[in-house]
């Protein structure tokens, strides 16, 4: 028997989500969906974000042309947060980095780079 899908926003009508390859498993970004992002990503297979600093919706990649066709939404037990398993058209990060995560944190306090 399936479960109902009942998210749980935050206080702000927020979800965490998580974006990760889904050939390689490689964490690639982490974003915010609200209600409408989240019915635009389903609707037409792109993953669409809720800018908190812009506050509006955007599509990954609307600008630079790197989208990310999402295969699956994956759904944590509290329903409070999502991973979504994207096939990424080019690079995640607006740096031309492949992820957003390519600084490693050392015990001294500083920022390495670790990938490209």
């Amino acid at each position: 028997m399936a479960d109902p899908f009942s998210p749980r926003f935050d206080a702000q009508g927020l979800l965490t989500a998580v974006v990760v390859d889904s050939a390689t498993g490689q964490t690639l970004m982490v974003a915010h969906m609200n209600a409408e992002s989240l019915k635009a990503t389903q609707a037409s297979g792109l993953a669409t974000f809720w800018s908190r600093s812009r506050q509006k919706l955007w599509r990954k990649g609307e600008s630079s042309g790197h989208l990310m066709r999402v295969e699956e939404i994956l759904v944590d037990c509290d329903q409070d947060c999502l991973l979504l398993k994207v096939r990424p058209e080019g690079p995640a990060c607006h740096t031309g980095a492949t992820s957003c995560f390519f600084r490693r944190l050392r015990p001294d306090g500083v920022l390495e780079r670790v990938s490209g």
